[in-house]
């Protein structure tokens, strides 16, 4: 399995929570995704195998969040 860190700068409440981490979870290939709203950040453990750091980004940026780059 591989980790990755996201920085959700816009994440602040636990509908943001649920948004994410609902739609994360729901990828093939991802082992977990849980949201730190006071780090606002996502931590993803997922198979590398069946699944990509763009396709996570992207149900991320889907629910109306960006992912900060850099």
């Amino acid at each position: 399995m591989d980790r990755v860190t996201l920085n959700v700068p816009d994440i602040s409440c636990n509908h943001c929570k649920m948004s994410i981490e609902g739609a994360v979870n729901d990828l093939s290939g991802i082992e977990s995704a849980v949201v730190d709203i006071e780090g606002r950040t996502v931590d993803v453990s997922f198979d590398s195998g069946t699944q990509n750091l763009e396709s996570i980004v992207a149900a991320i940026e889907e629910q109306g969040y960006d992912v900060a780059t850099g």
